[in-house]
């Protein structure tokens, strides 16, 4: 993705005030060799920018007086209650040193999987990002988690991803989960219910059998008293 930055000369609050009533987001870009540096954007630009997952996990392309630079969006600091942006870090990329990025995970056929046709279960996204480590050419925007084998019970680990080639996930625990499959606890209390209704059915169909047949032998046996 390609975005426009301006120079910034003014700092401070108080400028960073008036830039932003002007229509303007203050930033920084920093990294590489060169000193930090201070810019301005458009604020409108910026905003509707982040709302694109792609802005936040791939390598932007950024000019500055004409100067085309590669760099990754680091920090976005938000108004507590307002739509507005109020500052954004962006780090220079360099080609040939690896980079750590979060990375969002996209899971497909999760409606197909053992767990939810056959079971109705409900998949938890326990993890929706990623961190990985690679070169700059080799940031993928996404990482794909397949569910199409997942049953009940079970759980997909950041072990069992697809990484993309030159790739690696950094964790900081031992193969964290990504994502379950759980059957909701009122529809297995439904099933519970059910299963208890249809055992008393047949405990009391067995008990008329039986009380039939009791009643049957006491006719039997009168008859025969009678014939005496």
């Amino acid at each position: 993705m390609e975005f426009t930055a301006f120079p910034r000369k003014a700092e401070g609050r108080g400028a960073n005030r008036r830039m932003r009533r002007a229509g303007k987001a203050p930033g920084v870009v920093y990294g590489g060799t060169q000193e930090p540096e201070a810019i301005e954007l458009d604020h409108n630009a910026l905003f509707h920018a982040l709302r694109n997952e792609k802005f936040h996990a791939s390598i932007l392309s950024m000019t500055v007086d004409g100067k085309l630079t590669k760099v990754l969006l680091r920090d976005v600091q938000m108004h507590p209650f307002k739509n507005e942006i109020l500052h954004v870090d962006f780090q220079r990329v360099d080609e040939n040193r690896k980079i750590h990025m979060k990375v969002p995970l996209h899971f497909i056929n999760g409606e197909v999987s053992p767990a939810v046709k056959l079971n109705g279960a409900i998949v938890s996204h326990v993890t929706t990002e990623v961190d990985v480590s690679c070169l700059p050419k080799d940031l993928p925007e996404f990482i794909e988690v397949d569910l199409s084998e997942l049953g009940v019970g079970h759980s997909i680990h950041v072990s069992a991803l697809k990484l993309p080639a030159g790739v690696s996930v950094v964790t900081h625990k031992t193969d964290p989960v990504v994502a379950t499959a759980v059957v909701p606890r009122a529809q297995v209390e439904t099933e519970e219910e059910t299963a208890a209704k249809a055992a008393e059915g047949v405990a009391a169909a067995a008990a008329a059998e039986t009380a039939a047949a009791a009643g049957g032998e006491k006719k039997d046996e009168k008859k025969d008293d009678k014939k005496k």
